[in-house]
């Protein structure tokens, strides 16, 4: 098993820019694609990213502005799995990619309490826990090549074990599936973001197990020192007098707060915590460690390996940038599923 030591892939980048490693077109197709960070990252690994679905309208716009999809369905993915009009491209797909909205499984959220009942998801109603299934009938109607489910490392811990357990045997009927902890911090990433990926060729192939072992050099968040006077969003300071701003100066450096512990204080000798959509740049979850705000746009833009040129399309940059893979993570997972598998069938 050989450790990947290096990334290869740009942190700061624009979507303009030329490729790092040649184009090879093996063809892909997201589903719960939000903004497209997934996208982003197959696209920098050489991959024909062919479009996706997405039931949430005003993300679906901003997917659409960054990568005019030649294949697009803005609806629930149990409506997807149903059409009998899908392109026939879409039935020989070397990988089909899928990130379903978990919450219920996260380590930091109500867990069991939850499972089985509707949440509200942004402006809709819709029971998540069970998205690991209806993905799991995607795969098994399109029968790509490779399939890849992403999801929070909640779900291979405690009591969701068994749920894992229980769609790995469905899809272990026609691929031989691997399971992957990875986090974005040992792939070069400066964000420590832990995510578990069910990863599965399909059984007409005969090919060595999947090898995914990163040891990339830490990058921290001092990379993103040239960003930490930017204004790049109006009222970004904490205000004096209230809850939040007290709680800032009760956390050390790099550590989150002793009771709330989603209050978190960036170090610049680390990789920076897992941005998640409910950062705020102006109350924060996740603070700066030297100015009593929230990270900027362009801070947690850098550690989210978002492109420069990104159009955001009017949604709020954290909450696109909390709910995606991060663009850079998946290149490196991509190319590897390139190299190791795709690159040797035809």
């Amino acid at each position: 098993m050989t450790k990947i030591t290096k990334n290869i892939f740009p942190l700061e980048w624009k979507m303009t820019d030329e490729l790092v490693v040649p184009y090879h077109g093996k063809t892909v197709f997201g589903t719960f694609v939000c903004g497209g960070g997934s996208s982003m990252g197959y696209k920098l690994a050489g991959f024909n990213h062919l479009g996706g679905v997405e039931f949430m309208k005003h993300y679906a716009e901003a997917y659409k502005a960054n990568h005019s999809p030649e294949y697009f369905f803005e609806e629930d993915m149990r409506e997807f799995n149903k059409r009998e009009d899908l392109p026939r491209e879409l039935y020989r797909l070397d990988l089909l990619d899928g990130s379903p909205p978990c919450s219920g499984f996260s380590t930091a959220g109500a867990r069991e309490r939850l499972w089985g009942k509707k949440s509200q998801y942004e402006s809709k109603e819709q029971v998540k826990d069970d998205l690991v299934f209806v993905y799991a009938e995607t795969i098994e109607k399109l029968m790509p090549k490779v399939f890849l489910l992403e999801n929070v490392s909640g779900l291979a811990k405690g009591n969701a074990k068994a749920y894992l357990k229980k769609v790995v045997n469905r899809l272990a009927e026609n691929y031989s599936v691997q399971i992957f902890l990875l986090n974005a911090a040992s792939m070069g990433i400066p964000q420590t973001r832990p995510r578990l990926f069910i990863i599965g060729l399909r059984k007409d192939f005969s090919l060595d197990k999947l090898s995914l072992d990163f040891d990339c050099e830490r990058v921290n968040f001092d990379i993103t020192r040239k960003y930490w006077e930017a204004e790049t969003a109006p009222n970004r300071w904490l205000k004096e007098g209230t809850r939040d701003f007290e709680f800032y100066d009760e956390i050390k450096t790099g550590e989150g707060h002793h009771k709330r512990f989603s209050r978190r204080k960036v170090s610049p000798s680390k990789p920076a915590f897992t941005v998640m959509q409910k950062d705020s740049i102006t109350t924060g979850h996740m603070w700066h460690h030297k100015y009593k705000r929230g990270l900027n746009v362009e801070e947690i833009r850098l550690i989210s390996t978002f492109p420069k040129d990104y159009d955001f399309a009017g949604n709020s940059e954290i909450s696109v940038m909390g709910r995606s893979v991060l663009p850079v993570m998946m290149a490196n997972i991509s190319n590897q599923i390139y190299l190791q598998w795709l690159s040797k069938i035809k």
